[in-house]
């Protein structure tokens, strides 16, 4: 009988399974394994473009849009604020110290739309005890004086075939005159002062409340017409009232076309105030005293390609760029340098060439892409 030694057999089976990777069974992997690498799906590119496919395109609804060159005007943003236009607008106040009492409606609220000649509340004028007692002592005395008058008058229509003619009409005019004088006097003492909407629009203010007490020329109501407003800019440069060819500002995000009015000739805190004039139902998104930047188109020329705003994003060094597409799964970053041109679109001034395909849609998308 051959004998074998088992003991160099048993020690290769051993390092054998310790060296073999341990495969779990179907469905009880832990997950441990590394996902595996594609080329298929977004992802930055070594030179700093963008590969996107065009399944990524679709889901991320990007659209491109093929720019041109040309002569465009130079243009500025200027600080401005929301006025209330004085041909549309107006503000109600108390022409006499009283009480306020509410209209025939009530007092309105903030929003509430009014037409020119609504009573919008009441004053009741205020007076004190001695000039209420005078008026009262004053009405007493023309009350008997015209009492007086009347009798007189009664007696001569009786002989109205002996007296003259002119001393009737006389009595009849002196009664007139009394009984005039005794409805101006008590209209002083029981009347109350309408106030009434100056022209048709909204309430923009409203400081009554029923009782209240207000001073004569204390503001009560405000009404302005949210489709007609004006606009106030301040520019820095006083050569740039002279140049002014149009000018716009964004509101709920359309472009609104200004109606340049006219410049001040007196200087504001080292700035000169320019006037425009905006009608429209997007100005509905505007209140009065709002500050807005107005975009001021003037008659000189840039040569620059004219891009969405929207277009603009920032790269890590915080410049301004637009993702062009070279291919129609590649896009490259182009550092750019823009001016305004009318609020909702900039001027690139370097940067872009004509007939190039900008990202004009999904760009902040694009530029996520790592």
């Amino acid at each position: 009988m051959t004998c074998f030694n088992i003991r160099p057999v048993a020690a290769l089976l051993a390092l054998a399974l310790i060296s073999a990777p341990s495969l779990a069974g179907d469905g009880h992997d832990h997950g441990d394994a590394a996902p595996a690498a594609t080329a298929n799906g977004p992802q930055r590119l070594p030179d700093g473009s963008v590969f996107l496919p065009k399944p990524a395109q679709r889901q991320m609804t990007v659209r491109t849009s093929a720019v041109q060159a040309g002569k465009l005007p130079r243009a500025l943003e200027l600080p401005g604020r929301v006025q209330m236009d004085p041909n549309a607008g107006g503000k109600v106040q108390a022409l006499v110290a009283g009480r306020l009492e509410p209209g025939p409606r009530g007092l309105p609220s903030v929003g509430q739309s009014v037409r020119k000649g609504d009573v919008l509340a009441y004053v009741v004028p205020s007076a004190d005890a001695i000039e209420r007692s005078n008026q009262a002592a004053q009405l007493a005395e023309l009350r008997a004086s015209r009492d007086l008058a009347q009798k007189r008058l009664a007696r001569l229509r009786e002989l109205a075939d002996t007296v003259p003619r002119k001393e009737i009409e006389a009595a009849e005019s002196e009664v007139a005159s009394l009984s005039a004088r005794m409805a101006a006097i008590g209209g002083g003492l029981s009347g109350r002062d309408p106030l009434v909407a100056p022209v048709s629009g909204v309430i923009a203010s409203a400081n009554a409340v029923t009782g209240q007490v207000v001073d004569a020329r204390e503001l009560v109501f405000e009404v302005v017409d949210p489709t007609r407003l004006r606009v106030e800019a301040l520019a820095f440069d006083a050569a740039v009232a002279s140049d002014v060819d149009t000018a716009f500002l964004v509101a709920a995000g359309k472009k609104v076309p200004l109606a340049f009015i006219g410049a001040s000739r007196t200087l504001r805190e080292q700035a000169l105030p320019l006037m425009f004039r905006a009608e429209g139902a997007a100005l509905s998104a505007l209140a009065v005293g709002q500050p807005v930047q107005v975009v001021v188109q003037t008659r000189s020329r840039i040569e620059g390609v004219p891009v969405p705003a929207d277009t603009l994003v920032k790269n890590p060094s915080n410049q301004n760029i637009v993702w062009v597409k070279t291919a129609p799964e590649r896009f490259e970053p182009r550092v750019v340098t823009v001016q305004p041109l009318d609020g909702a679109t900039v001027a690139a001034t370097t940067g872009l060439k004509a007939g190039e395909r900008v990202v004009t849609q999904g760009a902040t998308l694009v530029n996520q892409v790592r």
